[in-house]
């Protein structure tokens, strides 16, 4: 008996990866018939948040818009994961164990914090730290007069 129920879930497995297979292979397949030959020059144009594009695409972006995405990342994630520590709170004080859960919670929000007073520390949450704006980074000449630097490079020679 024991045998059939084990020989019944490797047919199940078999039976998924064989429909995940078909799965992929059926729309290559599809997709290959319907897609069109020669995409038009229009299908072929750069597309980004609906906007045409302006210029190269080669140009250097500023760090700081990288890390201030992380350390928004970061917070937000580790917000979302207090969120059920602070639901089921309840639970661990109705067991004994809310002073351990209030510890371990107090820990949590000492690292954010340390994380908050790091980044803050070494200016990665200042737009305005280079330039007058954090668009373009600006060098002062002798006279005291400000210059932009480049921030895109040349365009390939394509053969």
């Amino acid at each position: 008996m024991k045998s059939a129920a084990y020989s019944f879930e490797w047919l199940a497995i078999a039976v998924f990866l064989l429909a995940t297979v078909l799965f992929v292979y059926v729309s290559l397949a599809v997709g290959a018939v319907i897609r069109p030959r020669q995409p038009s020059v229009d299908k072929l144009r750069i597309y980004e948040c609906g906007e045409p594009t302006i210029g190269s695409a080669w140009i250097r972006y500023n760090i700081r818009f990288y890390t201030v995405a992380l350390v928004f990342l970061i917070f937000d994630v580790e917000t979302v994961f207090l969120f059920p520590v602070v639901r089921v709170f309840r639970w661990f004080v109705e067991n004994g164990a809310g002073f351990v859960a209030f510890v371990e919670i107090l820990g949590f929000l000492a690292v954010l914090v340390v994380g908050l007073i790091y980044a803050w520390r070494f200016g990665n949450l200042d737009w305005l730290k280079d330039a007058e704006f954090g668009l373009m980074p600006v060098t002062r000449a002798a006279g005291g007069e400000s210059k932009e630097l480049p921030t895109t490079t040349p365009p390939r020679k394509v053969d």
